[in-house]
Parts: C-alpha cells; sequence; structure tokens
C-alpha cells in the first residue's frame, strides 16, 4: 500500500509534457460540460461539489458484467457484494439507502430501499449507459431523501434523430462478450431508427453467468479463505451435505437477466422536444451466496435453499422539454411510473417448509425543473412529487406435500405508503471571472402510512403514521486564481425520511436475531464541508485533492429493543434476540480523495485514485466505528492509445480492515471476515481493445492475473478469480 500511495505522491511532480489533445477511453477534461447532474448546465471548472464521471467509451472498454462491478472497477467508490448477482455501492461512508440511484434522473430509492446492503445498480443494462456521473456528499438539495453520502447518476443512451446521427436513418450497435471465471455470455443489440422529425431506439440484453471461481493463489501471507467446500443438494427429496468437486468454485452463485428498453422522441419544433422511456429488466432466482454458507450450532450448513426470486423493475417516464417556456427559461418536466418487485426464498436443510416472501413496490413521480438566465447568473428552481406504495405477502410451502399457509411478512401486510412534495431553488453566478459561487435550498413534506393487518407478534400497535417537514441546503464557492489552480469550497446539508423498511420491517438480519418496527424514529441529517485542490497543466495533467469532513445527527442504527416487555422471541424455531432502528447519538467522518491524470506521452496516459475515510459514532454506550466505512482503496494504471489499439494496465488494490475497526452493529458482515478482520489486497489486470477493420472492435484481456485469492470488505462472496475475456462490438 505504501509503494502505491507514493507512486500517487510522486506524480505530481510531473510537469514538463508537450501539449497532446488525443481521444481516449480516458481522458483529462477539466473543461467538461455537466448537465443532468447539476439539473442545470455547468462547466466542470466553476462546480463546487466533486463530481466523477465514467463515459461511454470506458464503460465498453472495461467490459464489466453489470453496473454494480463497473462502478466498483472505477477506483473511485467502493462495492459490496453478498451474492454474484449484486453489488451495493458506497460513498464516503454511506451505503444503499444513504445513496440516492438515479436512472435519467428518475429516483430509483423506493420505500423499502435498506439501510443495509443492496442489489439494486444491476437492474440498470450497463449496455445503454452513455454515462455515468458520481456526486460525491450531500446531494439533497439537488435530488431529495437519501443522499447523505452522495449520488450515483446513471444516464442512458437516448434516441437521436436525423440531425443528431449524422443523417443515418437506420444504426445501431451490437456487442457479444464472454467470460472464463464464471463462463458468462453476454449479447446486446440496440438499434436507432432516425427521421427528422422524430427518433426510436430499441434496445434488448441478455446475460447468462454460471457459478464464479475464486482465485487459487495465497493473499500474501495470509491464509486460504472463503473455499466452499461442501454445499446442499436435494436428492429424492432428502437434503445432503455433499462435497465439492472444486472447492474454489462458488457453489449457487450464477444467473440469468434480461434488459429491454424502448426511447421515442417527437420533436414537432426547434422549441418542444417530447420523449418517452421504457425500461425493464428481470433476472432468473439469485442466489444469496453468504446465506448459503452460514453454518448452524452443529457444523452443517444452514440453509437448504436461501434466493432472492426474480428481481423485476419497470420503468416508464414521460418528459417535455421546452427550450423557452418563456424568456430565457428552459423546462424540464417529468411523468414517471415504476414498478418494482422482489422476493426472498428460504428453506432451512432438513426442513419441508419453503419460505416466500414477495414485496410489490410502485412509485408515482412528477418532476420539474425550470433553468433561467438572470444577467451572467443561472437560476434553478421547480419541484419533485413522490409517491410510493408497497404490497407485502408471505407463505409456506410444504415440499412434500404441497399444501400452502401464510406466515409473516417482511412488511406489514396492510396499506403502506409514502409521499413527498418538495420544492427547490439553485442559483448560480461568478462575482468576476476567476470567483463563482453557488447557493441552493431545498424544502417540503413527507408522510408515512403502514398497516398491520395480521398481527404475527403481537405488537402492541397496528399502524403506524408520521409526517416530516424537511429541509437542506447548500453554499459553495470556486477560484481560479490562475489558469492552472483551482478552489473550492462546498458546505452542504442532507437528510434521509425513514421509510417502510426502516419503520415497520420485520427481519431476521442474521441467524437469531429478529428486528422488529419502531414507530418513534426521525429523520437522520448531515451537514458537510468540503475543500478541493486541483492543479491542472491543460490536457496534459490534472491533480486533484478534496477533502471533507461530516457531522452525522440523529443516526438510525440498529441495536437491541423490547417491546411486551420481552427482549427476545422464538422465530422460525430459533429463540432470537429483538432488535429495532433507533436514533442514536451523533457520528462524524472525514477522509480525502485523489485524483490524477497525467499524459506522459503523445499515446501514453497515466491515472490514479487514492481514497481514504474515517468514520465514529457517539452514543450512550461509547464511540465506536460506524459501519460501511471501507479501508483505504484506490487504482492506479497506464493506458496506451493509438489508431489500431488501446491497452490498459492497472491496480486495483485494498487496505486492511482490522477487526477493531468493524461496526459493532453487524453491518460489516464480521461473520464473512477472517478472525482479524479484511486483508488487504492487490490484484494487477491487463486489458485491450483493437480496431482491425472500420465499425468493428475487438475487447480482450484479464482480470486478477496472479489469480489472487481475495473478499472485499463487508462481502460475502469471494471476488473472482483469473478470468479472460474475449468480446466484438460491431457499429452499423
Amino acid at each position: 500500500m505504501r509503494k502505491t500511495f507514493l507512486m500517487l505522491i510522486c506524480c505530481c511532480s510531473w510537469s514538463c509534457f508537450s501539449q497532446i489533445q488525443i481521444d481516449s477511453t480516458k481522458s483529462i477534461k477539466l473543461d467538461e460540460i455537466l448537465v443532468n447532474p447539476s439539473r442545470h448546465v455547468q462547466s466542470k471548472r466553476t462546480t463546487p461539489q466533486h463530481i466523477e464521471s465514467i463515459s461511454k467509451k470506458e464503460i465498453e472498454f472495461q467490459n464489466m458484467p453489470t453496473t454494480a462491478d463497473l462502478l466498483a472497477n472505477s477506483g473511485k467508490l467502493s462495492v459490496q457484494k453478498s451474492q454474484q448477482g449484486g453489488g451495493s455501492p458506497v460513498i464516503r461512508g454511506f451505503e444503499a439507502s444513504r445513496v440516492l440511484l438515479l436512472v435519467d434522473g428518475v429516483r430509483m430509492n423506493n420505500l423499502i430501499y435498506r439501510a443495509g446492503h443492496l442489489q439494486n445498480s444491476i437492474t440498470v443494462d450497463k449496455n445503454m449507459l452513455e454515462k455515468v456521473d458520481v456526486l460525491f456528499g450531500p446531494s439533497s438539495t439537488n435530488y431529495g431523501s437519501d443522499a447523505l453520502g452522495g449520488a450515483i447518476y446513471l444516464q442512458t443512451k437516448s434516441a437521436q434523430l436525423l440531425s443528431q446521427n449524422g443523417n443515418k436513418k437506420f444504426s445501431g450497435d451490437a456487442l457479444s462478450s464472454y467470460s472464463s471465471v464464471n463462463e458468462g455470455k453476454s449479447v446486446h443489440v440496440d438499434f436507432n431508427l432516425a427521421r427528422q422529425k422524430w427518433a426510436s431506439l430499441s434496445s434488448v440484453s441478455v446475460n447468462e453467468f454460471g457459478d464464479l471461481k475464486m482465485g487459487e493463489k495465497r493473499n500474501g501471507s495470509n491464509d486460504f479463505f472463503g473455499e466452499r467446500p461442501y454445499y446442499v443438494e436435494t436428492i429424492n427429496g432428502v437434503d445432503q451435505q455433499v462435497v465439492n468437486d472444486n472447492k474454489y468454485v462458488q457453489k449457487f452463485s450464477g444467473y440469468k437477466q434480461y434488459d429491454l428498453m424502448q426511447k421515442v422522441v417527437f420533436q414537432p419544433n426547434s422549441n418542444v422536444t417530447h420523449s418517452l422511456n421504457l425500461q425493464y429488466s428481470t433476472t432468473s432466482d439469485i442466489p444469496r451466496y453468504d446465506r448459503l454458507t452460514d453454518l448452524s450450532s452443529n457444523g452443517n450448513l444452514r440453509s437448504a435453499v436461501w434466493k432472492y426470486g426474480p428481481q423485476k423493475r419497470f420503468l416508464s417516464i414521460y418528459k417535455l422539454t421546452k427550450d423557452e417556456v418563456f424568456k430565457h427559461t428552459k423546462m424540464n418536466v417529468n411523468l414517471s411510473y415504476q414498478n418494482v418487485e422482489e422476493s426472498r426464498i428460504n428453506r432451512n436443510f432438513g426442513s419441508s417448509k419453503l419460505n416466500s416472501r414477495i414485496e410489490k413496490v410502485s412509485v408515482i413521480a412528477l418532476s420539474s425543473d425550470f433553468n433561467t438566465k438572470i444577467n451572467n447568473g443561472h437560476l434553478t428552481y421547480g419541484v419533485d412529487i413522490y409517491r410510493d406504495g408497497l404490497q407485502s405477502t408471505a407463505f409456506q410451502e410444504n415440499i412434500a406435500t404441497g399444501a400452502q399457509v401464510d406466515i409473516d411478512t417482511r412488511y406489514p401486510d396492510g396499506n403502506n405508503s409514502t409521499f413527498r412534495a418538495e420544492g427547490f431553488v439553485s442559483f448560480t453566478d461568478n462575482f468576476n471571472p476567476e470567483l463563482s459561487y453557488s447557493i441552493s435550498a431545498r424544502a417540503g413534506y413527507t408522510t408515512l402510512k403502514s398497516k398491520i393487518d395480521t398481527n404475527f407478534f403481537n405488537l402492541p400497535f397496528t399502524s403506524i403514521e408520521q409526517q416530516n417537514a424537511i429541509y437542506s441546503g447548500a453554499f459553495g464557492i470556486v477560484n481560479n486564481p490562475t489558469k492552472n489552480l483551482k478552489l473550492a469550497f462546498n458546505l452542504a446539508s442532507a437528510y434521509r425520511v425513514p421509510n417502510i423498511d426502516d419503520l415497520a420491517k420485520i427481519f431476521e438480519s442474521a441467524p437469531g436475531t429478529l428486528i422488529v418496527p419502531n414507530e418513534n424514529l426521525k429523520p437522520e441529517k448531515t451537514v458537510t464541508a468540503d475543500v478541493s485542490v486541483t492543479l491542472w497543466d491543460g490536457n496534459r495533467f490534472q491533480f486533484e485533492n478534496v477533502f471533507f469532513v461530516t457531522k452525522l445527527f440523529d443516526p438510525i442504527q440498529t441495536d437491541t429493543y423490547t417491546f411486551n416487555g420481552q427482549s427476545t422471541i422464538e422465530y422460525e424455531g430459533t429463540t432470537s434476540i429483538i432488535l429495532a432502528n433507533q436514533n442514536q447519538g451523533k457520528g462524524h467522518l472525514a477522509g480525502f480523495m485523489s485524483v490524477m491524470k497525467a499524459q506522459i506521452f503523445k499515446a501514453l496516459l497515466f491515472e490514479g485514485t487514492f481514497n481514504f475515510t474515517q468514520g465514529r459514532i457517539h452514543n450512550a454506550d461509547g464511540r465506536f466505528p460506524l459501519d460501511h466505512i471501507a479501508p483505504i482503496y484506490g487504482k492506479v494504471g497506464l493506458t496506451y492509445q493509438s489508431k489500431i489499439a488501446n491497452v490498459e494496465g492497472y491496480m486495483l488494490y485494498n487496505g486492511k480492515k482490522d477487526v477493531a475497526e468493524y461496526s459493532p452493529s453487524g453491518e460489516d458482515n464480521l461473520q464473512y471476515a477472517t478472525p482479524n478482520g479484511m486483508p488487504s489486497w492487490q490484484t494487477y489486470n491487463l486489458k485491450a481493445a483493437f480496431f482491425p477493420i472500420k465499425s468493428t472492435t475487438i475487447f480482450t484481456g484479464v482480470e486478477n492475473i496472479l489469480d489472487i485469492q481475495y473478499r472485499t470488505f463487508s462481502s460475502g462472496i469471494n471476488a473472482p478469480g483469473r478470468n479472460f475475456y474475449l468480446g466484438a462490438k460491431y457499429h452499423f
């Protein structure tokens, strides 16, 4: 780790490269224009908030299996995994429901996004991404609740009119790839039909991933870890624990995924644009790998079945854009509908009882923003309205007889809904050509209603209602005293309103512990100060350093709890300790991130990232580590570019997470780490893209070249071993 950090520091002394500007998978663009993340057009040079982007070319070049893997491979944020079909991004020590996911400007976070680990990011097809923007730090003023650590803006490709598509009436892309480490196969086709006033874009992706193979080589001096010596197989109706033929193959981690997208745009004149955006994603059953490795008290595997049912996501967006709705004012209005279904299916070893819990979520939303130019300044304002609904059901099937009975649901089985109505305003302007500022605010009102129809646990209440007034604000200032220096300061607050998962969940977080509802939760809030210093030299060199401090108020933590005078309860045949989400004390986080890019010479680009975060919580019991705080991590690499090929060699690295730094809440999954915590690791990777003929690209490479056996922090499945992949793209 020390050598890696020194490499980053030493590179900042490079200062005399020739002026070069080339097209590459990675580039140095401080003047890049950011449109969607800030809800108005703004240059990165004048943006006080730290934003990192992943371009379409980089997405294609990296050839990662899912959007979650794409984020992890960037080296700019960490990702937790409980199974191969998942990936939970972590930004500045915040994860899951404390990080906001957006696709084409619409919030993906809904009323059952949990605080633990989420796999929802994989439901956005990485083959249809135009760009990914990661907003670091509080983003509630832009987008509302949940953006405590930041936001991830996933922007998909757009339907292109004739004038936007080089006057080509028909165009598209066909991609296919194969990966050896999981026998993964991927096929994608999209095609654009263009006319002068309307256009259509259609997309289909099919992905099939087999069981994931881990690395076979020792990680430094650390012991081998996470191997799969046994698994459960049901033979003639009888569960048997059998020996794995290859202990490095993580049995029952494979799955399939299918993604569809259809976009239509109609532009009757230069001032008005109508667009329709339809997206659908579904999977096969996805085994919850970490739970399949849990042991019971007798030392044998605890579960015969533990999987997520097909994860389905449907999204429809109608968008109206007017370039001049009134003088110097542009309008965007989005009307969207989402339907999400997820389920959990489990059966204990030797049991005939198969439990299924199904959640169906619907979200309807209206989002608007207006952008007005006032002299040299820009005023943005608008309204966001979201209404979420949930239907939670559960049943138990006897696999021997087929008989079914109702069982307790994960969430209350009555009516569950949340409603949010919020308004926001933002203004940016310049004091002078070198000094600019931005100020913004958001305020609104939220409600939550949840009703328990079947009171399996004899809770002391059968309904929950909450109302909250919410607000946040941000102020940023950017100074460019010379053409080679940018200084920025940003002070922002954020909030997260408790949702149904926080307030009303009934959930076995681990064997022997049961989370029950707590109707007295309050919103959790943060205030963050950022200072960034960026050095650059045209398109040759850029070195950005961002330092942040965050104060966390009323953090929601899971702790022991009593109701009806009881601290334990019988749940699925096990005496379980009762837990509940509670507001506890205060917390603080601090850290920094460095990103360096340097054009060494015309064909060679260096890039390096370094991330460090520390977090603590203070409550009545003392001072403890916060959960979701990743150890130091990052990426360093070199990219060679020419007319016939791009080649990248890079190293991904993570520091050690000592057992003393694990949160006592259990969210860090210490049970899936070694007795001393999670060891440090680094992988070496080599990737290439070749352009043999016009419109054709061949992708190939090898990841984890040394076949190191390792697991990322808080994950419950080992990372892939040595992986050879081959892919091709044809543009027509």
